[in-house]
């Protein structure tokens, strides 16, 4: 009886084996020529010129959640379709269970704006009634649009 599972082990001690020499191969073979060039981050060959000023949207992360589930859902679905015949009314109820739960967790991701890219939606604040059209409206040559918040100085202003 463990006869039949003596050819999976000699593959698995096979594959380790072929694993383990060649990262030795590579270890003891590879020329080795350190430098900053090579330590750089390497994107498309586009050599990066500064970091990049936010944190990698969490949106592509949903995004690639769906893309998940739904290869889950097809890897379920097709042994399904192939034996639905044999399964009979169980498979059925099974096949409907999964497809809710996974019609539920695309329903959430699509709640968190998963599919969202354009820009980011401002909620209505309340407006308070101590406040002015003088401490709420910008004043033009005060700033420069879009640089709120930011540590640049525009040329004709002094730092203090």
């Amino acid at each position: 009886m463990l006869g039949q599972y003596l050819p999976i082990l000699f593959l698995l001690v096979l594959a380790f084996l072929f694993a383990a020499l060649s990262f030795m191969a590579s270890r003891l073979l590879a020329p080795r020529s350190p430098n900053h060039r090579k330590a750089a981050p390497y994107e498309c060959g586009i050599i990066p010129g500064r970091e990049t000023p936010e944190r990698f949207p969490v949106r592509f992360f949903l995004v690639a959640m769906i893309f998940i589930v739904f290869d889950i859902e097809i890897i379920f679905f097709y042994p399904w379709a192939i034996a639905h015949d044999g399964l009979g009314l169980f498979g059925l109820f099974a096949l409907l269970i999964f497809s809710a739960a996974v019609f539920e967790s695309f329903v959430y991701l699509i709640g968190n704006g998963a599919l969202e890219w354009g820009p980011v939606r401002r909620t209505r604040e309340a407006v308070s009634s101590h406040r002015t059209s003088s401490s709420t409206i910008r004043r033009a040559g005060v700033r420069e649009v879009g640089l709120e918040g930011r540590d640049q100085i525009r040329s004709g202003e002094q730092a203090a």
